[in-house]
C-alpha cells in the first residue's frame, strides 16, 4: 500500500506540473504599455455666477462664461488660452478678458513645480473717453506637494495699465481634499502687493497698497460636470467702475458649472 500511494503521488505531482508548464505556455503575454503622447489638447468650458479675480469681481457681480484650451507636450512645456467676459467700464469699452500664457511643469516625487508667464489682453480697452490702455504680464513660479499648493507672481509691465506699478506682485496658497464619490472641498488665501499708481481707493476714501482674498469651496462631479460652491471675500470695500455704489470686492458666494474636455 505504501508503494502504490507513493507512486500515485509521484504521478499526481507529474500531472500538476505539467498542466503548469502547458499553463505557462499558453497564457497571454501582458499587454505593453502604452507610449506616452507626445502632446496632449484639453479644453474647458464654465458658467460662473460672478468672475471672481483674486477676491474682486470683474462682472460687475454679474454672471460671467468662461472657457480655454491648453496644449502640454510630453516634455513638460505647455501653452494656453483663457478668456471670460468682464464688466466693460471697469475695463474702458473692452468686454472680454483674454489670457495667454506659456511655462513648464515637472514633478519630482511628490513635489511639483511650475513657472511660466502670462499676459491679460483686452481688446478694445482705451475706448471710453480719458481711458488708459489697460495690460498686464507676469511671470509667475508654482509649487505643489500632494493637496497643497503656492503660486507666486510678479508684474513685469505697469499693473492692468496703472502708471509705475510695475513690480506689484501675488501670492495665493490654495489646499484641496477630495472625499470620494464626487465630493470634494477647497480654500485659499491670497495677497495682492500694489506699487505706484496700482494702489486703490476704498469707499471709504482711503487708499490701501494690499488686498487680502480668501475662498473656501465645495465641488461635487458627476459625469465629468463639476457642480461648485465657494464664499469669496477680502479685507477691502472697493466701488464698482459699471455701479459706484456696488461693493465689488466684499464676501459673496459664487455657484458654477464646469466641464474639462
Amino acid at each position: 500500500m505504501t508503494s502504490f500511494s507513493l507512486s500515485k503521488l509521484a504521478i499526481a505531482s507529474a500531472l500538476v506540473a505539467a498542466s503548469s508548464g502547458v499553463l505557462a505556455q499558453t497564457a497571454a503575454p501582458a499587454a505593453a504599455k502604452a507610449p506616452e503622447p507626445e502632446y496632449t489638447v484639453t479644453g474647458n468650458l464654465g458658467i460662473f455666477s460672478d468672475y471672481r479675480f483674486r477676491g474682486i469681481s470683474q462682472t460687475n457681480k454679474q454672471p460671467a462664461i468662461q472657457g480655454g484650451v491648453d496644449l502640454a507636450l510630453k516634455n513638460g512645456l505647455y501653452l494656453g488660452n483663457w478668456n471670460s467676459n468682464v464688466d466693460s467700464t471697469m475695463y474702458n469699452g473692452a468686454n472680454i478678458e483674454m489670457d495667454f500664457y506659456g511655462g513648464y511643469k515637472a514633478t519630482f516625487g511628490d513635489f511639483g513645480l511650475d513657472v511660466g508667464g502670462i499676459y491679460y489682453y483686452y481688446p478694445g480697452t482705451g475706448a471710453n473717453p480719458a481711458g488708459w490702455d489697460i495690460k498686464n504680464g507676469e511671470l509667475y513660479i508654482g509649487g505643489s506637494w500632494g493637496p497643497v499648493t503656492a503660486k507666486y507672481n510678479y508684474a513685469v509691465t505697469d499693473f492692468f495699465g496703472a502708471p509705475d506699478s510695475n513690480g506689484s506682485w501675488y501670492l495665493n496658497v490654495a489646499a484641496a481634499h477630495d472625499f470620494g464619490n464626487g465630493f470634494g472641498v477647497n480654500g485659499s488665501i491670497g495677497y495682492q502687493g500694489l506699487r505706484g499708481g496700482a494702489k486703490v481707493a476704498q469707499i471709504n476714501g482711503t487708499v490701501v497698497d494690499s488686498i487680502t482674498d480668501w475662498k473656501l469651496g465645495g465641488t461635487y462631479t458627476a459625469d465629468g460636470w463639476v457642480f461648485g460652491l465657494a464664499y469669496i471675500s477680502t479685507n477691502r470695500d472697493l466701488a464698482g467702475y459699471t455701479s459706484p455704489s456696488k461693493n465689488i470686492s466684499n464676501g459673496t458666494a459664487v455657484v458654477s458649472v464646469s466641464k474639462s474636455f
